[in-house]
Order: structure tokens, then C-alpha cells, then sequence
């Protein structure tokens, strides 16, 4: 039988309680719900009210008991240790038993907090489904984040046990992890009772008596845990967002609401079926790691790989294909800064031809705008559909997707598709007013978002309302600016605070940086804009070259410049442009716009806690110097 996208999309936003009830069937309950979509305490809307089930059981067990114990469930890959590692269902479902049952064993319970502050291992994944076995609420912080920040998330959940590991490593640098975390400890005011530390063979971590455990040696005497029959709208986790700006918020995901959607995803959205292998290039840290590496392709019976390592430099641009190649991977989702820099690397594709790709049928880019120029080099050397799909932390899926298990469309360069079922996206003005189809305005999500989405904030309902749902009345502010053209195809053009008024003409800081890395030298580029006495704001652009570019950097930027003269015109007073070595981003690889705008403002700015490399900021205040641009200085 043919699904027809059009077909689906209407019944999901006309009739969501039939179409997400059936999607529910494909799911484990201890008890049915009671209502699909409670409206009753609006706009707070809650998905299968009454029902009970269980994410680890949905993610594991519930596959054992239909026959997949012995499949992979899960493939740690770590490059910079040179070790890989396999777990079945079963076999995951065992290790994850027994850390529930340690976990139980120092007192967490149903609804207790346990923040999780963990390298790419198997270990975090196990104690996040751990986690969710017993019913209790786990908060990940990305490894190796700085003590004060990982202060304010212990003093924010303040979790009963927080679950650490020794170290990370970042290509072949070791980062102890322990002492940041005695910091963060010692300035929180919150202290939890526990500590359960995971030691790795490169840096043992010191121990503090009557606090602090070993993963290893408690594991040898611990008890496996059942799973915990949970209701639906209970919490499953929470995941501290600060975007590239502002106080950190707890978004809270649901566990019904949870297991349905991201289920329904892996086909609908990714067309993955039980027994693919499907590898999500991401860290546990970020949304795309709890979605997509840990519980989406296991909640379908997939094979999930979890990678240590980077997309270039362990050991080299053709790291990816290795794991594709050595795992038969189906399906990568990844960010497109990743191609990126594997694009950067080796412009010509040439490690490709050195692995079998002929298992991986779609890649997925997600995380930022991927520009046309990326995709068609990925299209060109894979030979494969490449997918750009777009969501939030906030929303745990896509906004908008090819999807490709209900209808493959068309693809539009530099366009997501069309919204996902259970999206009623729509573009309008500040007066929460529709514009013209085709014309740039604030792409909002009318209520109720669909299950799998943020209900709230961790025990801030007020700034929920006021963050996401106060500006546009009955809507959700995704905070992106964009467009929907004739066909009802999605335009992401950049964040609302990245539209800038140039002399009075509202224009796309996106739109001008697809027209630089159209250039066959450029491997990725900024744009901002930046204030001007005269016209408000001018856009000044940030240019990194292709590996091995050699031309004269200054005969480079005039080309860049005119090249988005000659396509946009001379109302963008495009006219300032620069090379530079890197960008500075955060460590899931977004350009820190905003702290950028601020060195060249002359503005106080604070280092960003997701920023991956702090050193940057300089090499930024050095490069707008020299366009002439004052810089800003640290507070």
C-alpha cells in the first residue's frame, strides 16, 4: 500500500488521537492510557494520560521477549582508545540490570535525579537506560563541561547520585574528569550522596571516602533490577539547553510521549526497520545523542553504534567511512559541520574509495543549516540520498523532514522538506499574523506540539510559558526565521536574531552565507551582521578555505564579495570579509554567532560554557581587528 505524505500529515494535525493512538500500538504498556492528548490544562498539553510503560523495557526487554536477544543492540566504537566493543540485547540488558540495581542499592528510587557526566563509552549509555529502568530522572552533561557550569545543573535537578567516569579523550588528549567534578561538588550547593565513577585505563581517578564508588567493583556484587512500571507523562529525563546565548533551561521530555514518537520516527522520518544498523555521529550530551543513539534505533530493534572519536583526525577524514564500512552501517545522521570538515580535508572524496559503502542507503544532516554546497558534495561522492531535516532540543525530533518511510519527495537545496506529521509549522510576523507565502517571518509551531516534544521546563511551568509560548499566542517559538514557498516546502534561514536590518531591508545572514560557500575554494563561512552608524547593521562575512587552496586570500574575498553582489544585490552592502582558521562553535558544532557579533561590537561577552575550544575567542578578536573591528573583552 502507497502512504501518501499529504495523507498523513492531515490526519496527524487534524486527528492526532487516532493517528498518535495507533502509532502507540506499536508499543509496550503495562496499562493503556486513558486519553491521548489531554487538553485539559492548556497550554500545557499532555500526551497518553493514565497510560504506563516503561522506556527501558520498550528499549530492551521488550525485544528479547520477541526474539532479538541475540542481535546487537549496541557497538561502542572508539577509535582513540582502538577499541570496539559489541553488546546483544541481551547481553545489554544484563549489564543495564545490574547498574539499575546498584543504582537501587544506595537509595535511588522511582523519580530521583541522577546526573550523568560521561564520555562517549557503552558505560553512559548503560547508566541511561539504567536510569529509566528504575523510574528515576537522569540529566547528562556533556563530559568534560567546566565545574561552575556543572554546578548550576547539580544545584538545578539536585540529583541523589551523580555517575561519572575518570576521563575523556579528545583525539589523543586525556581530560580528567574527576577533578572538575570534586569542583563542581565542592561550589554547588546542593551535594549528592554518591558518586559512581567508571575507571579508564588512561587516568585513575581518586576516590573520596564514604562518597564516591567504583563502577567495576560494585558492579561484581550488584543485583539485576526489574523495570518499573512508570505512568506516561512521568518524567523520563532532563536536558539542560543554553543555545548559543542565556541562563541554561531544563527541558523535560515525557516517557510516553517519548517512546511513540521517536518509535514512529525511525521509520516514518528514517525509514529503519528492526535489524538495521543505524549510527547517529553525535554525544550523549546533546539531544541527538539521547534521541538517536540510545533510544529511538533501540526502542525500533535496531543496532545502535556509539563512536569516541571525531569525523576527521582519528585518524583521518575517512573515519567515517571506516565505521560505515566495518559496522554495514544503514543509515548516518550526523551534523553538516561534520562534512564539512571532512569536505575541507579531502576536497576530492579520495578515502572514500578505499572503504565499502554499499550498505549505507541515506544520510541524515541535522544541527545547523546545511548549506547546498555540502549536500551536493555528499550527494556527488555518496551517491546516496542526503537528507537535511531540522529540530530542536526542545522538540527530540524533526520539525521538518524528506520523510523518508511515509513518501520520498523531491529534495529543494537548502530546504528540511516539509513538516514532519504531527508539525502544523507556519511562518508569520511579530503580530503573529501570516505573511505571504514565500516571505521571511518567525517560523512557529501551532499548539499542541506533538508527543516526544518539551511539556515543560524542570519545574518551571512559568518560564516554559513565557520562553516558547507567550510572544506568539497558541504557538510555539521555535526562535528561527524562514519561509514556506509554493509547494509547501520549509526555508530554515537562520535564527530570528540573525536576520539583520540593513538600511531598512530585512535579509538572511543564511542566504548570503549559502552564496560563499558556493565558492569551489570556501569549506564553510560566517556571516554576521554587525552595527553601523549609517545603515543600522552590514553583514561582514568569515571565510575557512578548502585544504590545500594556495590563491591569494585578498583576490578570494573580492570574489565572495561579488558573488553575493551579483545574486542578492547591492542592498546587502556586502563589503567586508575575512580568512580565518576556524570558527568558534559549540562542541555540537554550532557558530557561535552571537559571541562573535560581540567582539566586534566592542561589547562585553562571556565565554560560552558549550564552546569547544576557548582559545579561539582570541584568534577572533585578532581576525576583526584586522577588518577593523574593536574587540570586545571578556567579563
Amino acid at each position: 500500500m502507497t502512504i501518501n505524505y499529504d495523507e498523513t500529515f492531515k490526519r496527524s494535525i487534524t486527528n492526532p488521537d487516532d493517528f498518535w493512538g495507533e502509532a502507540a500500538e506499536n508499543c509496550h504498556w503495562y496499562k493503556r492510557w486513558d486519553k491521548v492528548l489531554d487538553d485539559s490544562n492548556k497550554p500545557l498539553y499532555r500526551w497518553f494520560t493514565g497510560g504506563e510503560t516503561n522506556t527501558c523495557y520498550n528499549a530492551l526487554d521488550f525485544h528479547i521477549d520477541n526474539g532479538r536477544g541475540e542481535q546487537n543492540a549496541l557497538i561502542y566504537d572508539s577509535p582513540v582508545t582502538g577499541v570496539v566493543e559489541t553488546y546483544t540485547y541481551s547481553q545489554l540488558r544484563d549489564s543495564v540490570a545490574k547498574f539499575a540495581g546498584l543504582l537501587a542499592s544506595v537509595g535511588v528510587s522511582k523519580g530521583d535525579r541522577i546526573l550523568i557526566y560521561m564520555p562517549m563509552i557503552a558505560e553512559a549509555a548503560i547508566a541511561m537506560l539504567a536510569c529509566a529502568r528504575i523510574g528515576a530522572i537522569h540529566s547528562v552533561v556533556f563530559g568534560g563541561f567546566a565545574a561552575n557550569e556543572l554546578a548550576v545543573r547539580i544545584d538545578d535537578a539536585k540529583p541523589k547520585v551523580v555517575v561519572s567516569a575518570s576521563c575523556g579523550i579528545e583525539i589523543t588528549r586525556v581530560i580528567p574528569y574527576k577533578p572538575l567534578l570534586d569542583e563542581a561538588i565542592n561550589i554547588s550547593t546542593h551535594k549528592p550522596g554518591n558518586c559512581i565513577i567508571f575507571q579508564r585505563s588512561q587516568e585513575k581517578a581518586g576516590l573520596v571516602p564514604e562518597r564516591d564508588i567504583d563502577w567495576a567493583e560494585a558492579m561484581v556484587t550488584a543485583n539485576p533490577h526489574e523495570c518499573v512500571p512508570m505512568l506516561a507523562t512521568d518524567p523520563a529525563y532532563i536536558l539542560y539547553t543554553s543555545g548559543t546565548t542565556g541562563a541554561p533551561k531544563g527541558v523535560v521530555r515525557d516517557i510516553g510521549g517519548h517512546i511513540v514518537a521517536l518509535k514512529w520516527s525511525m521509520k516514518g522520518v528514517y525509514d529503519i526497520n528492526p535489524g538495521d544498523v543505524y549510527w547517529a555521529a553525535s554525544d550523549i550530551g546533546w539531544v541527538v545523542g539521547h534521541s538517536y543513539i540510545v533510544y529511538a534505533p533501540l526502542f525500533q530493534g535496531c543496532t545502535t553504534i556509539l563512536y569516541e572519536g571525531k569525523p576527521v583526525g582519528t585518524p583521518d577524514a575517512g573515519a567515517f567511512w571506516r565505521v560505515i564500512s566495518d559496522h554495514k552501517v544503514n543509515a548516518l545522521f550526523t551534523a553538516p559541520t561534520a562534512f564539512r570538515a571532512i569536505k575541507r580535508d579531502d576536497p576530492q572524496g579520495e578515502l572514500l574509495k578505499t572503504y565499502d559503502l554499499s550498505s549505507l542507503k541515506t544520510l541524515f544532516l541535522a544541527g545547523e543549516r546545511t548549506d547546498p554546497d555540502t549536500l551536493k558534495w555528499a550527494e556527488n561522492k555518496l551517491g546516496i540520498p542526503v537528507i537535511d531535516h531540522w529540530w530542536q532540543t526542545e522538540t527530540g525530533w524533526a520539525i521538518a523532514a524528506n520523510c523518508m518511510g511515509v513518501e520520498k519527495l523531491k529534495v529543494k537545496d537548502g530546504s528540511p522538506t516539509k513538516p514532519a506529521p504531527g508539525w502544523d509549522l507556519q511562518v508569520v510576523d511579530a503580530n503573529t499574523q501570516p505573511v505571504k507565502t514565500g516571505e521571511i517571518g518567525a517560523l512557529v509551531i501551532k499548539l499542541p506540539l506533538p508527543p516526544g516534544s518539551l511539556p515543560t521546563l524542570w519545574h518551571n511551568d512559568e518560564g516554559y510559558v513565557k520562553t516558547y509560548l507567550d510572544e506568539f499566542p497558541g504557538y510555539y517559538k521555535t526562535a528561527d526565521a524562514g519561509f514556506i514557498d509554493e509547494e509547501g516546502y520549509v526555508f530554515v534561514m537562520s535564527r530570528t536574531d540573525d536576520i539583520i536590518n540593513v538600511a531598512g531591508h530585512r535579509l538572511s545572514t543564511g542566504a548570503m552565507e549559502e552564496i560563499l560557500t558556493d565558492h569551489p575554494d570556501v569549506a564553510e563561512a560566517a556571516v554576521l551582521g554587525v552595527d553601523d552608524k549609517l545603515k543600522g547593521e552590514i553583514p561582514v562575512g568569515f571565510l575557512i578555505l578548502n585544504s590545500g587552496v594556495d590563491r591569494d586570500h585578498g583576490v578570494i574575498v573580492n570574489e565572495v564579495i561579488q558573488m553575493v553582489r551579483d545574486r542578492i544585490g547591492p542592498v546587502a552592502s556586502f563589503k567586508v570579509a575575512t580568512i580565518v582558521d576556524r570558527l568558534p562553535k559549540t562542541r555540537s558544532g554550532k557558530i557561535l554567532r552571537g559571541t562573535i557579533r560581540k567582539i566586534a561590537n566592542n561589547q562585553e561577552y562571556k565565554t560560552p560554557a558549550t564552546i569547544d575550544d576557548p582559545t579561539i575567542l582570541s584568534e577572533m578578536e585578532t581576525a576583526l581587528a584586522k577588518i577593523g573591528y574593536a574587540s570586545g573583552k571578556p567579563n
